[in-house]
């Protein structure tokens, strides 16, 4: 039982972290450095290097409530609803940073970074049927992605 147990912390983590580590290949020097840096940014843009920090935490966050949904036991139709939708943020997720950092669109990824928000609360929703405390740790990460949505907008508006 105690295998099975640290079995699914470790593949809620690693499921959760690959996004990060997929996302980082698009986050060249070339497009932080030369394209991003010469955009237009609001007064709101925080610093490059608090990005890094914020994400680590979300990431543990995310992937703690992925864990304590799935110790729920997949036999139960709301787990398997809950972490389907988990699945389909984390793929939403992770296209983001090629859309903007490496395709260079900022208006799709707004797009993207919609969709992404509106199944990351479909997921939130379905974690409070399984763990209330599940869905609390999606909060912050419902809210960071709230003001990244705000942060590209306002970036492509600025730079049309």
């Amino acid at each position: 039982m105690k295998w099975i147990t640290i079995t699914k912390l470790a593949v809620s983590f690693a499921a959760t972290f690959s996004v990060a580590a997929a996302g980082s290949i698009f986050t060249t020097d070339e497009a932080i450095s030369v394209w991003y840096a010469g955009l237009n940014k609001p007064f709101f843009n925080p610093p490059g290097w608090l990005f890094g920090p914020v994400w680590t935490v979300l990431y543990a966050l995310m992937a703690t409530a992925a864990f304590l949904v799935w110790q729920k036991g997949f036999d139960n139709p709301a787990v398997r609803v809950g972490l389907g939708l988990f699945a389909i943020q984390l793929v939403l997720n992770a296209a983001w940073t090629p859309i903007f950092f490496g395709l260079k669109m900022p208006l799709l990824a707004f797009v993207e970074i919609l969709m992404l928000l509106f199944a990351i609360l479909l997921t939130t929703a379905a974690f409070t049927k399984v763990s209330i405390v599940a869905s609390l740790l999606l909060v912050p990460y419902v809210l960071w992605t709230s003001f990244a949505a705000v942060l590209n907008a306002t970036i492509w508006l600025m730079n049309r």
